[in-house]
């Protein structure tokens, strides 16, 4: 086991690595503590939405932070550096060109195909006592991996992708969680010394440069072009075209869905 890792586990079968990892921190395990399933049956995305794949079709895994080392407002920055950890592992386990894997704001790895955008990991992250002596963290990933596109379910067959699918060859679970971990290893280095990847981060948004349909909690709905991400906060950043000289900063928490809608007009 990698030094990195306090403890780390690959079970058959879990309702959710992300309830594993929350026991675990709970229970007073250290820092960085990894479960991975080769099947989950209660997998979650944001809002509990479901997330549910076939028996090794997908690297499925849970990471558990104690972040007394970084401020309570940066937490986001661990799911932002998992995301980027793993989508460069997932290129070069791939051999897809570095940048085929884009970041669909604010927790979706994507790849942009000839007949559209699809889906190809989620990222959910999850806090306690933040702010408090005992802060935890638990960032919850699964990305499609060997999953043949005649076993995707029929509601998503659209709108989904697998590596398998997008590069044409067979995927290693195994040599991709490898290669994951060793650069989320450099990347949370760096978090420690105050050093965050933004450019990384904001060059792979597809988000930026697009019109987006936000949906809100209380029902209410916007269409507004997304202009960037904001490095500090980790907040989407809109224009509202009747006050057009303002950004608009859009937390995670304020929204319940985000889906693109189209380019702005002279964006590239």
């Amino acid at each position: 086991m990698s030094p990195f890792l306090a403890r780390s586990e690959t079970f058959e079968q879990v309702g959710s690595t992300n309830d594993v990892v929350r026991g675990w921190l709970a229970a007073g395990t250290p820092e960085v503590c990894l479960a991975v399933a080769r099947e989950q049956t209660a997998g979650r995305g944001r809002d509990g939405r479901s997330w549910v794949a076939p028996a090794c079709g997908a690297l499925l895994l849970s990471l558990g932070f104690r972040p007394t080392w970084l401020e309570p407002d940066a937490a986001w920055r661990l799911a932002a550096v998992a995301s980027l950890a793993m989508a460069d592992a997932a290129e070069a386990s791939a051999g897809l060109d570095a940048g085929t894997i884009r970041l669909k704001w604010p927790n979706d790895l994507v790849i942009v195909e000839a007949d559209g955008l699809r889906k190809l990991a989620g990222v959910l992250g999850e806090t306690d006592g933040l702010g408090s002596p005992d802060p935890r963290v638990v960032v919850g990933l699964g990305i499609n991996t060997d999953w043949a596109i005649a076993d995707f379910p029929a509601d998503l067959a659209g709108s989904m992708t697998s590596l398998h699918e997008a590069s044409g060859r067979p995927i290693d679970n195994d040599e991709l969680l490898a290669a994951f971990i060793g650069r989320l290893e450099s990347a949370i280095a760096s978090l420690k010394t105050g050093r965050f990847a933004a450019a990384a981060w904001s060059g792979r948004q597809l988000t930026t440069g697009r019109w987006v349909h936000l949906s809100f909690p209380d029902g209410s709905s916007s269409d507004l072009p997304a202009v960037g991400v904001d490095t500090r906060s980790g907040a989407l950043l809109v224009v509202d075209p009747a006050i057009p000289d303002v950004r608009r900063h859009v937390f995670v928490g304020e929204i319940e869905h985000v889906r693109l809608v189209g380019r702005i007009a002279g964006a590239v």
